[in-house]
Parts: C-alpha cells; sequence; structure tokens
C-alpha cells in the first residue's frame, strides 16, 4: 500500500513535536499538549492519555492538510512530499501565518527554488533561531 501525504505529515509531526501528556509551555510560552496542541481548554492543569494524543494527532494533521490544499490549491498537483511539507508548515506555524506569507506566494506560483529559500526564514521564536525550528525547516525544504 503506496504511503500517502497524511502519513508523510503525521510522522514529521511526531518526529518534531514528540508527544508529552502533561501540558507544558513551548519555547514561545504557549501551553502545549501532546503532539503539539495548543488552544482553547489546554493549561498547566491538562492531562492527556496517549490514545486523545493520538486521536488529536490525526484530526490535526487532517485539518491541516486541507487547510494546506485549500489555501494553495497547486498542491493538488503536487507531491505528497511538498503537500506534506506545506502542511507541516501549516501546523507548525498556524494557517493564518502560512496566508499572508511570501512562502504562500512563491507555492502559489509553482517557484519552488524560491519556496525552498522562504521556508527556511521561519526557524525562529522572539526573533531568535531555535536549532529545533531551524532542523524542521531544513527537513520541510528538502521536501519541497
Amino acid at each position: 500500500m503506496p504511503i500517502t501525504s497524511l502519513e508523510i505529515l503525521i510522522n514529521l509531526i511526531k518526529e518534531f513535536e514528540g508527544c508529552k501528556l502533561k501540558a507544558y509551555k513551548c519555547p514561545a510560552g504557549v501551553w502545549t499538549v501532546g503532539y503539539g496542541a495548543t488552544g482553547k481548554g489546554i493549561n498547566k492543569d491538562t492531562v492527556w492519555t496517549q490514545e486523545q494524543a493520538d486521536e488529536q494527532l490525526h484530526d490535526s494533521a487532517l485539518e491541516a492538510l486541507h487547510e494546506a490544499i485549500k489555501a494553495s490549491p497547486i498542491l493538488t498537483h503536487e507531491t505528497i512530499e511538498r503537500q506534506a511539507a506545506i502542511a507541516d508548515f501549516i501546523y507548525n506555524c498556524g494557517g493564518g501565518a502560512y496566508k499572508t506569507s511570501t512562502l504562500k506566494k512563491r507555492v502559489d506560483a509553482g517557484d519552488w527554488v524560491s519556496s525552498k529559500k522562504e521556508i527556511m526564514r521561519w526557524d525562529k521564536v522572539k526573533g531568535k533561531p531555535l536549532a529545533g525550528l531551524t532542523r524542521r525547516r531544513l527537513v520541510e525544504r528538502d521536501l519541497l
């Protein structure tokens, strides 16, 4: 059975987010749990089961993949690796950041050389490069 963009995406998220069942503050100071889940209802007291984390990962990864294709319809005709790379970026940085980015403009133009350069600009937290983000962007870049 061939691998899908969703499977690639889930593997990327697992690799770079890891899984913590008790909430913690990420480097940006946001309460996070599971495989990088944030948002309403996640706070210092949040504790999940592995099953909750796995379900959230699948649902959020699928949502990020759909958001990537909706934001950049060109991805429907691109490789599963390119789809997964942009969806991983959205999972990590948010759809709003992607929709207003130069990265999106380059993707939409099918300019993959410039897309690879643009994605590398997103490796900072509060203006400072973060080694884990640099590694993540390198992997995404190599998938583009």
